[in-house]
């Protein structure tokens, strides 16, 4: 999220893949994403059908990423259905969703229907979601809306306010004031897919932000990874491969537990509940081939109770 000047990110495109991938094949009953495919481009598409025909293709690039889709998209279900319940159970009038990327909750959570929703992303990758969901308008038009209707107006939260931040030059807290958030007011944080990609102080230094508008009854929902040999292993051994899609984005922190509850409880933030994704999996009957993966990777709910 901090290195300005950079291109859309690729990785919100493969999880973007990896949640239409499994939409309807994983965790029936528990998880669906219809509208992530339509967020795609036409070759993006490709590995996804080929991961949900379970058609294995032939040619060493294909089939990683082949392999990549559908490694993705075994972690992101049971981080998906960990977050969309707890916004479910926290939902208030405000949700700011924090490295937004290509996510969908806006357009598909039902809950959302009396909230106003922040997506905050670097301009770059923001300018890329606003064109895929212009292009996919046709698709996520209700019924009774024309050609006319805005993007937004398909949405099914109350509004989305898209809300550029390249956090090497802007802040977090003046951004959100402009668009019009209420610090005042109660809001639902999400923190997804990021934490990882930055360095220990820029997390610090985000929390510190976003603490500044949390009121008491605010809830902050964040996605982690905590160390794990095996899984960084592996991302390096992609890198090194030079077949992931995602190797020019490297994970720079790496949180174990006690570490992060201690970082939020300092900005009066009161961890309640703290899984790693192997357990979800389990929980939600998804695939758990990639345990590694799985178990480094984590879904902590937060509460403001201070005052």
């Amino acid at each position: 999220m901090s290195v300005s000047g950079r291109a859309a990110s690729r990785t919100a495109v493969l999880v973007c893949q990896g949640r239409a991938a499994a939409d309807g094949t994983t965790a029936a009953g528990r998880f669906t994403d219809p509208v992530a495919v339509r967020l795609l481009r036409a070759a993006e598409r490709v590995p996804v059908d080929e991961v949900r025909a379970g058609s294995v293709p032939q040619g060493w690039q294909a089939r990683v990423a082949y392999e990549s889709v559908r490694a993705c998209a075994e972690v992101v279900v049971p981080r998906t259905i960990a977050i969309d319940e707890a916004l479910r159970t926290h939902v208030t009038g405000q949700l700011v969703i924090l490295g937004a990327g290509l996510d969908t909750r806006a357009w598909r959570l039902s809950a959302l229907a009396g909230t106003d929703v922040w997506e905050v992303d670097h301009p770059a990758s923001q300018q890329d979601k606003r064109a895929r969901l212009a292009d996919a308008a046709p698709l996520l038009r209700g019924p009774g809306e024309n050609a006319a209707d805005s993007v937004g107006a398909a949405a099914v939260a109350r509004s989305v306010r898209f809300t550029p931040v390249d956090f090497a030059v802007d802040e977090l807290g003046a951004a959100l004031a402009a668009a019009g958030h209420d610090p005042s007011a109660p809001t639902t944080w999400l923190w997804e897919g990021v934490v990882p990609y930055l360095t220990r102080d820029e997390v610090r230094a985000t929390v510190a932000e976003l603490a500044t508008r949390t009121a008491p009854g605010s809830t902050l929902v964040v996605n982690y990874q905590a160390p794990s040999p095996r899984a960084t292993a592996g991302r390096h051994l992609a890198r090194v491969l030079g077949g992931s899609v995602t190797s020019g984005e490297p994970w720079r922190s790496l949180w174990r537990p006690p570490r992060m509850a201690a970082l939020l409880a300092s900005y009066g933030l009161e961890v309640v509940s703290d899984d790693d994704l192997l357990t979800l999996a389990h929980a939600s009957g998804g695939p758990v081939e990639r345990r590694s993966s799985l178990r480094s990777g984590r879904v902590a709910v937060a509460e403001c109770r201070r005052g």
